[in-house]
């Protein structure tokens, strides 16, 4: 199985997953109110990455538990996956995004987008 049948298999169990909740609890929200529910179920799980990662340089810091940080960042995909389909796009329109703007920051890393600002050595612009 290729990455991109991968990504295909996780954007259909997630569409089931999210199907059988949806069903089973009775919920019906617009597409507006999923993608907001979704974002803000998203930002909660980036938290727990964060507390994981042990982000308070106030207090005194404990070795991070790998496991569990590995087990937020998929709660983390979860829900960016939901949001990807109250969006409406799919395993092939993300991966295609994904590898297109993947082509492009590579692009503005290296001075050759249409877009400046990026670049690691850009033209003095007082000369």
């Amino acid at each position: 199985m290729d990455h991109k049948d991968k990504l295909e298999t996780v954007f259909a169990w997630q569409q089931k997953f999210n199907q059988k909740v949806r069903e089973e609890r009775h919920l019906d929200f617009d597409q507006s109110t999923w993608i907001q529910k979704m974002g803000l179920a998203l930002m909660v799980e980036l938290g727990e990455v964060m507390e994981e990662a042990q982000y308070k340089w106030w207090k005194n810091t404990k070795p991070i538990d790998v496991a569990k940080l590995h087990e937020e960042l998929v709660d983390v995909f979860h829900f960016f996956i939901s949001m990807c389909l109250d969006a409406g796009l799919d395993a092939e329109g993300l991966y295609n995004g994904y590898m297109e703007k993947n082509r492009e920051n590579f692009r503005r890393q290296e001075g050759l987008s249409a877009k400046p600002g990026y670049a690691v050595s850009e033209p003095n612009s007082f000369e």
